[in-house]
């Protein structure tokens, strides 16, 4: 293992978030050999409660030297192997805020165990047989969702839909290859390989990682959301859209062109899928020196957004102006937003690009014509083939570098078979689809990947 994960000694953390003044309960988790030993020397349970496993003790947490009372708190004691990293777990259930946590947590380290690095928690439960690395992913993207249906899709990897298919297909190929490894060392003695069918199942064990595949567009989809730029000219109503989008006053609305200065965000969620949406400031030519630093920063932002709404206004039409912003964004998937339709009885017909396919009229001000903009965002969203709700499987990079790996060595297998190379070639590619199936679930895993991988999670997870 790596220096980071070490595994051993006692390991303790804050396991919940600390917010002054708003934590009702922090929790300091600690796992190790000598968790009960150190939660016995600092808690003092009063009567006759039982310190056993799965039980919750009412007491007070104490400064071993002093017995001074640091905190009234629960413990919850979990023996190895029935808790989450399978070794001996205590838990103590402090009252929230900054300081009684940080007091706890600095009694454990002084008795002995030493602050956990981030997901060194989760590592041990990996390490220890309790998750598969999969399940392991799963449970940081769960802590990451951003929506309903991300926290639904690392749920149903929790629960193994991701580990199980994987699985499956790493044992047939394990099956193959001892076929096949057979006839090499003991030809004489057994019948002849049934090639069809070795090609037969090589062949469903590729449309099975190729519909697995298609799959990760979705993830990452889910996981880091849609980043969505509202741009357009000065006072066509980009800030009005934004607050009558999110329900909120996020943005200055003024009759003033040039209000908006700097980038607005806020996250909203359409569809299941977590949007970013940025309002930027007017794009124009200005000697404004901060209005000018505003402008650049919309172009950027504009550049970067995955979804474009170019923002028009209904009175105006379609402007020079329009026309210049549209070609600095054109290559970016692009809505026409013709807001203030209210302004103008009805929408004015005015010649547009022939590339502008989307075009949906809104009245922001009276919240008007959302709803028909966010099925026209979805509907950018799944002509891209990224249909994010209702998930049961989104696979990572990772994961899908991983089984992009195994795909082309099993198709490399067949082409082996088709030039009817003998049995050993068979066997290279084979195994190196089993190597690739096997870093999915940790199987056959390298620390550097573990390093990647948990070193990304929170503190005390």
């Amino acid at each position: 293992m790596s220096e980071t994960f070490v595994q051993g000694g006692t390991i303790a953390a804050i396991a919940t978030a600390v917010v002054p003044q708003q934590g009702s309960v922090g929790i300091v988790r600690v796992s190790g050999a000598e968790a009960i030993a150190i939660a016995r020397t600092l808690f003092h349970a009063p009567g006759k409660q039982q310190w056993e496993s799965h039980r919750i003790l009412y007491g007070y947490v104490r400064h071993p030297q002093t017995h001074d009372v640091v905190d009234e708190a629960l413990l919850l004691m979990m023996q190895a192997p029935r808790s989450y990293t399978r070794e001996d777990v205590v838990e103590f259930h402090c009252h929230g805020g900054i300081m009684p946590v940080q007091q706890v947590l600095q009694l454990c380290l002084e008795a002995g165990a030493k602050l956990a690095q981030p997901g060194e928690f989760t590592l041990r439960a990996f390490l220890n047989g309790r998750l598969d690395l999969t399940q392991a992913e799963s449970i940081s993207d769960l802590v990451g969702a951003k929506s309903p249906q991300a926290a639904q899709s690392a749920l149903a990897g929790l629960q193994g839909k991701l580990q199980k298919p994987i699985r499956s297909l790493r044992t047939t190929c394990l099956d193959i290859l001892a076929e096949i490894e057979a006839r090499i060392d003991f030809e004489e003695d057994l019948p002849p390989l049934d090639e069809a069918d070795i090609i037969a199942q090589i062949e469903q064990i590729l449309a099975e990682t190729t519909k697995i595949l298609a799959t990760a567009a979705q993830g990452e989809l889910l996981r880091t959301g849609l980043k969505v730029a509202i741009v357009g000219r000065p006072n066509v109503g980009k800030s009005s859209l934004l607050n009558a989008w999110s329900r909120s006053d996020r943005a200055i609305v003024t009759d003033l062109p040039g209000t908006t200065r700097d980038v607005v965000e806020s996250t909203l969620v359409v569809g299941g899928i977590p949007v970013q949406v940025l309002d930027t400031a007017g794009i124009r030519d200005t000697a404004d020196v901060v209005e000018k630093i505003g402008v650049e920063r919309s172009r950027d932002a504009a550049q970067a957004a995955d979804l474009v709404l170019l923002t028009i206004d209904a009175q105006a039409g379609w402007t020079p102006a329009d026309g210049e912003i549209y070609e600095q964004v054109q290559h970016r998937p692009l809505i026409l937003v013709v807001n203030k339709v209210d302004l103008v009885g009805e929408i004015p017909k005015f010649s547009l690009p022939d590339t502008i396919h989307r075009v949906v009229p809104t009245a922001a001000a009276h919240n008007h014509g959302i709803d028909a903009l966010e099925e026209a965002i979805l509907d950018a969203v799944h002509t891209s083939n990224l249909k994010a709700a209702d998930l049961d499987l989104a696979i990572n990079q990772r994961q899908a570098a991983a089984l992009t790996r195994a795909k082309t060595s099993l198709e490399q297998v067949l082409a082996t078979i088709t030039d009817q190379l003998p049995l050993d070639f068979w066997t290279i590619d084979l195994r190196g689809a089993i190597q690739a199936l096997g870093e999915i679930t940790g199987e056959e895993v390298t620390e550097s990947v573990l390093d990647r991988i948990f070193s990304r999670f929170c503190i005390g997870k």
